[in-house]
């Protein structure tokens, strides 16, 4: 039986989905995070760098309604629009994942909702 995870700390779904899901093994696949603000819904930030900062902290607002943390964090998938966004992206990521180092993916894509620049996902497991 899964279980939906929600926390106000990060934005609201933007269509008909969980910020995250927890499966019967307590594995938790958090939906991909854009730099919305939680509050206000609009995205924070024109460039890369910033937006990939607000969307790992809303990741890790749902990790926390999960009672995980960013060391639970076993896979991410990063999305940008713009593949010359990599290294600026990577430089906030490596903030976040600074002692655990997650497998993880980044792929170009055509577009974003709501014009985003970056998407992040993850699955999070029990330590």
């Amino acid at each position: 039986m899964a279980e939906a995870i929600h926390s106000d700390k990060a934005p609201a779904p933007i269509g008909p989905y969980s910020q995250a899901i927890r499966t019967s093994n307590s594995t938790v696949f958090v939906s991909g995070m854009i730099a919305l603000d939680p509050q206000s819904g609009e995205l924070v930030g024109s460039d890369a760098a910033t937006q990939a900062d607000q969307a790992l902290k809303n990741l890790g607002a749902v990790l926390v309604a999960a009672h995980m943390t960013y060391a639970n964090v076993v896979k991410t998938t990063v999305f940008l629009i713009d593949m010359n966004d990599f290294a600026a992206v990577n430089a906030v990521y490596a903030k976040y994942f600074d002692a655990s180092k997650p497998a993880r993916s980044t792929v170009a894509v055509a577009g974003l909702p709501k014009g985003a620049r970056v998407e992040v996902d993850a699955i999070a497991a029990p330590l």
